[in-house]
């Protein structure tokens, strides 16, 4: 019993436990009381190699144990709380007599891989602009700095997707994970803003060389009545990575630095290139899975379901660009602390995972991606007039929530929209394409309205108005997606 991962969970998450209250209780004391600084650098740096060992062991316990996935959900929030993973352990002894060691799930590896992506790009967000400013950048600077990664980005996606339907979306997997975790060790090296500038790009671009080899080799190893659960299941760790990233790196970089928190993102990402190496290098998809896909590209792969994909991820993260940008504005202006923005942010993010994780991510194989894709553009743009007209941190708090059910059902159902109208040998492509222009809508969503001059109330309900008129269009010109699915 001492091999299962269920054990090997348990005994991680007590050492992360212990090392977080020693972190708490002694060395910030020493800190914080007795002024020596060194006893948080080399405890915090501690807590955080074995906070990415147990991250390790939550993966692989994912992928050899058939549980919900909700066991790594909660194995996820001990680590946050002091005494958690201790509360969490008698849970999990117990957990480990009924549950046996399965076959290795190469899908949830794809997953803990897209995790990582997402994880290393939100766990910039709280500590880029002030690693910035500390060696020596003005404000203009901080912001090119940010917004040079979204770009150099935008180029990575695009060669990723060129080259996944050449060599293969394992390969491109290899190459982007480890670039892209040799690249965060370059924040160490970093010592004036134009240094920085350079490692933002190098680190934009190699980063953007994963996200759509991951994607493409999940649909292609995926039944055809399949993919929307699966790219709901996807959504779940992006969301993961959402509320877990910022939180990590806010708390890390406080204890420790900057350079250091993408230490451990490297470590992360070094890792997981080793389990790929082992395990995504001999796998062959099997008869059923390689049926699946029988259309084969007739030269172009702009039809009008990838291109009504690609609308759907640029308004998709246009929204999240102008949330991200102007939320912190308007919770302010209503003279709420700044912690506020977070808290709600968290909420969109949980809401969308447990639409993901629960029986509700069934609709996305069920119902067709046009509408579902509809229905979550207009909820968000709803969502975007509400908050423009809600003053209380209860209203706010309501309209983050519905927001999450929008984000929930548009992520996959675009993604499914997009493996349909896509034949699998253009697949890589399209993906290279697709999240291109997620990138580009971040840009577009936190900066253009910079630019306009117009309130906080009247940007949001600009949004609001542009989403809606989306979601009509997406109704009114529904293709027939019974064609891309026969």
């Amino acid at each position: 019993m001492q091999s299962h991962p269920i054990y090997v969970l348990r005994k991680t998450g007590l050492l992360d436990g212990i090392s977080l209250l020693v972190l708490f209780c002694i060395a910030m004391p020493l800190k914080y009381i007795w002024g020596i600084d060194k006893a948080v650098s080399i405890i915090g740096s501690v807590h955080g190699v074995i906070f990415i060992l147990y991250v390790l062991a939550i993966l692989y316990a994912a992928m050899r144990v058939k549980w919900s996935l909700l066991w790594s959900v909660a194995a996820l929030c001990a680590a946050f709380i002091p005494l958690g993973n201790f509360l969490l352990d008698g849970k999990l002894k117990n957990a480990q007599t009924k549950y046996h060691v399965k076959p290795f799930n190469h899908s949830l590896l794809v997953y803990s891989i897209v995790f990582f992506s997402f994880f290393d790009l939100f766990a910039q967000l709280p500590v880029m602009s002030t690693f910035a400013t500390s060696m020596g950048a003005s404000s203009f600077i901080a912001g090119f700095v940010i917004g040079l990664y979204s770009l150099s980005n935008t180029l990575g996606n695009i060669l990723s997707g060129i080259m996944t339907d050449k060599v293969g979306p394992f390969r491109m997997l290899m190459v982007g994970l480890l670039l892209s975790s040799s690249a965060l060790l370059l924040y160490h090296f970093v010592e004036e803003p134009n240094f920085l500038i350079i490692v933002r790009i190098i680190h934009g671009f190699v980063a953007g060389l994963i996200v759509p080899a991951a994607f493409t080799f999940s649909a292609n190893s995926t039944l055809n009545n399949q993919q929307g659960q699966k790219v709901a299941f996807i959504g779940t760790f992006v969301g993961l990575a959402a509320i877990i990233g910022p939180a990590f790196s806010g708390i890390m970089a406080s204890k420790t630095s900057v350079p250091s928190v993408f230490t451990y993102v490297s470590i992360l990402g070094f890792a997981l290139a080793i389990l790929s190496a082992i395990f995504l290098s001999k796998y062959k998809p099997t008869k059923k899975e390689k049926d699946n896909d029988v259309i084969s590209s007739s030269g172009s792969i702009f039809n009008a379901g990838v291109i009504k994909a690609f609308v759907g991820a640029f308004i998709l993260m246009f929204s999240q660009g102008v949330i991200a940008y102007l939320l912190p504005l308007h919770v302010q202006t209503l003279g709420f602390d700044s912690k506020i923005s977070g808290t709600l942010m968290s909420m969109f993010g949980i809401i969308a995972i447990l639409v993901f994780v629960l029986p509700t991510n069934r609709i996305f194989d069920r119902v067709s991606p046009s509408i579902t894709m509809a229905i979550g553009i207009a909820i968000m743009g709803l969502c975007q007039l509400l908050i423009s007209q809600s003053t209380t941190i209860l209203e706010l708090y309501f309209v983050l929530g519905l927001y999450g059910v929008g984000f929930a059902f548009l992520f996959p159902s675009i993604n499914t929209l997009l493996i349909k109208a896509t034949p699998v040998d253009m697949r890589g492509k399209a993906y290279g394409y697709f999240y291109a222009c997620f990138s580009l809508g971040v840009v577009a969503g936190s900066t253009v309205l910079g630019w306009l001059p117009f309130t906080i109330v009247h940007e949001f309900t600009i949004t609001g108005i542009i989403l809606l008129l989306c979601a009509t269009f997406v109704v009114f010109n529904k293709q027939r997606d019974h064609d891309l699915i026969q």
